[in-house]
């Protein structure tokens, strides 16, 4: 009978860990989405956009430069599982190689879930920046080692100036997933839990440079008319979870990111599967999780209706976004 019962159990988790192996290799083919990919530039006066996956992206107009997150960790799934992740050295250096840059003005983290704050504090250390976020990213530099004067709060609508450019934090609303909600309201010591990255306060960004003007968002969340009083030439828009959410909300958010800002072109972000690291070639997040191929068919009609140019990041390659 015990034969029978253990054989039974065998039998039952060899088909969950098939399950899982389907479900996990399910997932949209970023092939798909070639045709669209940016062209790398080719150096005629611009800003530019540097991709280096999840929504951390280099802009810089050649003087400048500015880190948005600067997440390079990329924990996997046995370091998530077993709760315990911290930031990895080796990674942090491959990810500012394939940057491009050793000195970077601010990393400007656009809240502090782990996959956007957990690398900033070393990033703005190895590049000499300034760190700026959200008070709870302040809690996540202070226990890093931070020193508090390298780290600053922003005011929200008002620009802070970085060399040509003027950035502005506009507070938003995380995508409502649920997930390390509230804020983190002392010094945040790793190794820790994924899950005591909590989201703090959610900012886009927009960036406006001589050339034009640029906008930024790393989670699909908003607030209702909170882009009302801005436009921008073009918009990193980042879809994480978006696909996953019903008709209704996915229209709601286009119509607040983008019905607002009017922008020529749009590049999507956040997609791409953070539990492989950036040595792996990119792709999409398995579709239990983030169904991306219903976020990038809602941008590709969207491209339609509103007349703006809907391309793809190629990793690490800058791309002009504003000319």
């Amino acid at each position: 009978m015990l034969r029978r019962l253990l054989g039974a159990l065998a039998a039952l988790l060899l088909l969950a860990a098939i399950a899982l192996a389907y479900l996990w290799n399910d997932r949209a083919d970023l092939s798909e989405y070639d045709e669209l990919l940016a062209e790398r530039w080719n150096g005629w006066p611009a800003v530019t956009a540097t991709w280096l996956g999840v929504s951390t992206v280099l802009i810089s107009d050649g003087e400048t430069h500015l880190l948005t997150d600067g997440f390079f960790t990329r924990p996997g799934l046995t370091a998530l599982l077993r709760g315990e992740i911290s930031p990895r050295l080796d990674r942090i250096a491959e990810g500012i190689e394939l940057a491009g840059v050793d000195r970077i003005a601010a990393v400007l983290v656009l809240h502090s879930h782990y996959d956007h704050a957990m690398d900033a504090p070393e990033v703005a250390l190895r590049t000499d920046g300034l760190l700026v976020g959200s008070p709870s990213t302040e809690q996540v530099g202070l226990g890093w080692g931070m020193p508090a004067s390298r780290i600053v709060i922003p005011e929200p609508g008002v620009p802070l100036d970085f060399g040509d450019f003027a950035v502005t934090f506009i507070e938003s609303q995380h995508l409502p997933h649920g997930m390390a909600m509230g804020t983190i309201d002392q010094p945040l010591e790793p190794p820790a839990s994924p899950f005591d990255y909590k989201v703090g306060k959610t900012y886009i960004l927009h960036i406006k440079h001589p050339r034009g003007s640029l906008a930024i968002a790393g989670s699909a969340g908003f607030v209702p008319g909170m882009l009302a009083d801005y436009r921008a030439d073009t918009v990193l828009l980042g879809i994480g979870g978006l696909g996953s959410m019903e008709e209704s909300y996915r229209a709601d958010y286009l119509r607040e990111v983008l019905g607002a800002l009017r922008p020529s072109n749009v590049l999507p972000i956040h997609y791409d599967d953070f539990t492989r690291p950036l040595s792996q070639p990119i792709a999409a997040m398995p579709t239990f999780l983030d169904d991306v191929e219903t976020a990038m068919a809602d941008l590709q009609a969207a491209a339609t209706t509103s007349s703006f140019a809907l391309r793809m990041f190629p990793l690490g390659e800058p791309v002009a976004v504003v000319e």
